[in-house]
């Protein structure tokens, strides 16, 4: 705990400052997040096989079951992309 002195309106003061820097941070935070939003990059060639859902190789049993399996889509994609 701290201990705070001085006279009503001085504490008053002390903590309406508080309550506006608090503020003043929360929307500059907002700005940046919507600013960081607005700028999008291009998705890998990967990222993009990935993406496609007629691309995914799923393990058919044991405890993986239901789970992509990177090993044989990372084979095909490479294959995909010999020329």
């Amino acid at each position: 705990m701290v201990k705070i002195e001085g006279t009503l309106d001085e504490i008053r003061e002390l903590i309406g400052d508080a309550r506006r820097t608090v503020r003043d941070v929360k929307s500059t935070t907002k700005k940046v997040v919507k600013a960081a939003k607005g700028t999008k990059r291009k998705l890998s060639d990967w990222q993009r096989y990935i993406k496609n859902k007629s691309n995914h190789i799923k393990f058919k049993r044991g405890d993986k079951k239901g789970r992509l399996d990177l090993k044989k889509m990372s084979a095909a994609f490479k294959r995909s992309r010999k020329k």
